[in-house]
């Protein structure tokens, strides 16, 4: 019964939980800027390429 007592009041688990889901939402965060910011970012390598091209010639 002690035992028992023990596992459940161990919150040690907890915290790998909470930084778990902290990280999902962060990377869940970064997924919907990413494509937020899709076209921005096509658009400016799309610059660099056609700049870089006509360099080269």
């Amino acid at each position: 019964m002690k035992n028992f007592a023990r596992f459940l009041n161990d919150e040690s688990g907890a915290t790998a939980i909470e930084y778990a889901l902290l990280a999902g939402l962060i990377g869940v965060g970064i997924v919907a800027a990413a494509g937020t910011l899709e076209d921005a970012i096509t658009a400016l390598f799309n610059r660099i390429g056609t700049a870089l091209g006509a360099a080269a010639v």
